[in-house]
């Protein structure tokens, strides 16, 4: 893990509420996989205290070399409202590669992403990844799957980022939103499951979104990992305040989502 003070690249809006900012942080940068996460905090401040959990986004290269990591994230909060202010050229605190890389998936013929609100946020690097378009953590472009779909359902259009990114990088993109003002009106899962059975899945997003999607791979035998957006407060382990409970074969237990995740298993996670 690195530690260390990044100095912001680019901070541009890519939607409502929604921005991106790029970090100089080539050992990050070089390190770090599709899934894992980093930690973001404000310098020179008390206020918040505690740093916060976001999701990789992408890595930039610079002569075929790792030199930046790109954060995508939506205004919630007293953090990510104070984040907005930050200028290129100013710094912000960052630590990771946090948390473990999605699971493996085998090399199916096809791959399916499921994204709601800004769950899709993790996806840009694994489709990457997963088309050999780009290798990361140190490996070397490897394709997994011929195919990769993004399911990705918002509130409204106003709220739809990166359509054009994934679009770019090879993915097929299907969109819903709850109020019909872009896509097809209704939830992400309810689009999903009229095309017809597919798989494997991987979804992000809210949990009542995943609970949804963990059902549908359950109904339909295929297999379904799902990325947690779990508040955190440490992001290292220490804290226990990120648990996420999950079925053993001694019965059910918890694991911190920081370092046990944040990608799980659906069918292992206990949904309440």
């Amino acid at each position: 893990m690195y530690h260390r003070t990044a100095r912001v690249l680019e901070h541009v809006k890519l939607a409502e509420r929604t921005f991106r900012v790029r970090l100089e942080c080539p050992e990050l940068a070089a390190a770090i996989r599709p899934g894992q996460f980093l930690m973001l905090r404000l310098p020179n401040t008390s206020d918040p205290l505690l740093g916060r959990p976001f999701a990789l986004y992408d890595t930039v290269l610079d002569g075929g070399k790792p030199v930046a990591v790109d954060v995508v994230y939506l205004v919630v909060g007293k953090m990510t409202s104070r984040l907005v202010g930050v200028a290129a050229g100013e710094s912000l605190q960052v630590w990771g590669p946090l948390g473990k890389p999605f699971l493996d998936v085998g090399t199916p013929d096809r791959l399916v992403l499921v994204a709601g609100g800004i769950g899709q946020t993790p996806f840009l690097a694994y489709a990457r990844e997963l088309l050999g378009t780009r290798g990361f953590g140190g490996d070397a472009p490897r394709a997994r799957t011929k195919h990769v779909s993004l399911y990705y359902g918002v509130r409204n259009a106003g709220l739809a980022a990166c359509v054009e990114d994934f679009r770019a990088a090879g993915v097929d993109v299907h969109l819903a939103s709850d109020d019909g003002s872009i896509g097809t009106k209704g939830f992400v899962t309810q689009l999903l499951d009229s095309h017809g059975k597919v798989g494997p899945l991987v979804g992000c997003g809210p949990e009542p979104m995943l609970h949804a999607l963990a059902k549908l791979a359950a109904r339909w035998s295929v297999p379904c990992q799902v990325s947690l957006e779990t508040p955190m407060a440490c992001g290292v382990g220490i804290c226990f305040s990120c648990v996420a409970k999950v079925k053993t074969p001694d019965g059910d237990d918890y694991k911190r989502v920081c370092v046990d995740g944040p990608c799980f298993d659906a069918a292992k996670l206990v949904w309440e």
